[in-house]
């Protein structure tokens, strides 16, 4: 009898019951996902090719100094695997819910709202050992079920790397524009040209290359230290035709601030770090109004 209800319902067009609850669910998620993201302005990317170069850092910074500026700012993590926002942004209690089961954004200050997908998980030191279908499923439902309200800007800390992670956050939010972070010597610029080839092949308009923990001043001596070299995200942007967005000097407080879960924009806006952020997010609005 299975077999010929199968049967019948495609001879009515119906298809197979299973395969049409699963069509109804993604239609259901997809609607989901367009009214959490309906009322933002600009979405902005920050990606990556490899860790460790200082994306969700460049992330919380960006948000906070859009803020700063009085743009309704949006601050979203949703790296599954290294989450670090939370503890950026001194986020230390779970999500409250509203009464239509949408995740509440915590607000920091008056113009910026944050989640992190770590504030979702008892356990911090958790570890998400999920295959690919998986982590799409929870990227895709996580994006749906955030009621961020009227925001200028959405700034989403996006998994590193090319693989199943960035291309589900970047085929669940198609309109968002692109800012791609980098250090300045050569091993962190092959996997950034692979993100360039990334974006072009999915067709995501990119505002820029960021190069962080560039060259920066002696403390003691004030001698230039180059700890990664320097010019390189430079370079890159001029060879691949893209816009050089800036250069984020290494300043050691940047790393005290993120562990004390204040970015840096906010609790010192005179140092070196501050000022040559200040470029980057003007060049980045600029593009955009």
């Amino acid at each position: 009898m299975l077999y010929e209800s199968v049967d019948q319902a495609k001879k009515k067009g119906g298809g197979c019951p299973s395969q049409s609850k699963q069509a109804n669910q993604q239609e259901e998620q997809e609607k989901m996902i367009q009214a959490s993201l309906a009322k933002i302005k600009h979405k902005i990317f920050v990606l990556s090719g490899k860790g460790g170069v200082g994306k969700s850092s460049v992330s919380a910074n960006l948000a906070a100094s859009l803020a700063l500026k009085g743009f309704k700012t949006g601050l979203m993590d949703v790296d599954l695997h290294g989450p670090s926002i939370a503890q950026m942004m001194g986020m230390t209690q779970l999500l409250d819910v509203s009464k239509n089961n949408l995740l509440l954004p915590q607000s920091i200050g008056e113009n910026l709202k944050v989640v992190s997908i770590q504030a979702l998980m008892q356990d911090k030191d958790q570890a998400i050992i999920w295959r690919g279908p998986a982590k799409t499923g929870m990227i895709k439902q996580f994006v749906g079920s955030v009621e961020w309200g009227d925001l200028d800007f959405l700034i989403i800390d996006a998994p590193p790397g090319t693989g199943d992670e960035p291309i589900s956050v970047v085929q669940t939010i198609p309109d968002a524009k692109a800012v791609i972070v980098t250090t300045p010597q050569e091993v962190a610029l092959a996997d950034v040209r692979k993100s360039i080839s990334f974006c072009r092949t999915v067709k995501i308009e990119t505002l820029g290359i960021v190069e962080n923990m560039g060259p920066f001043k002696c403390p003691h001596c004030n001698e230039v230290i180059e700890l990664f070299k320097s010019g390189g995200g430079e370079a890159t942007a001029k060879n691949e035709g893209l816009k050089f967005l800036g250069s984020i000097p290494f300043d050691m407080a940047v790393v005290k601030s993120g562990d004390e879960g204040v970015p840096m924009m906010m609790k010192d806006k005179s140092s070196n770090f501050s000022k040559a952020f200040e470029i980057i997010v003007d060049n980045i609005t600029k593009q955009l109004s």
